[in-house]
């Protein structure tokens, strides 16, 4: 992917269990938020949808659509990324993908 560390709309993310970054939009849970996540096409423990990648059999974390705002590919390794990027706090969805430029 050409620009690993820019924000891209949800409609656009992979859905072929590649694991990506998620900003999960602010709720009354708490602010928004990066997590690493994955399409699942369903199985016995759970129906198809945006799973968090740290999910196991029985303790599966499923997010709504809704829930998620943006998504970002993992970044490359020699990137040297010690942390999270920050979550997207935008609020209008046309910055994202630089289409607000």
């Amino acid at each position: 992917m050409d620009e690993p560390e820019r924000w891209r709309h949800m409609a656009s993310a992979p859905k072929d269990g590649s694991r990506i970054l998620v900003t999960i939009r602010p709720s009354e849970q708490g602010q928004a938020e990066v997590d690493l996540a994955y399409w699942s096409n369903g199985d016995q423990f759970g129906a198809e949808g945006w799973r968090a990648s740290d999910s196991s059999p029985g303790r599966v974390v499923e997010y709504a659509e809704p829930e998620l705002k943006c998504w970002m590919p993992m970044p490359s390794a020699n990137l040297h990324r010690t942390s999270m990027p920050s979550p997207w706090e935008g609020e209008d969805a046309e910055q994202l993908d630089g289409s607000g430029i």
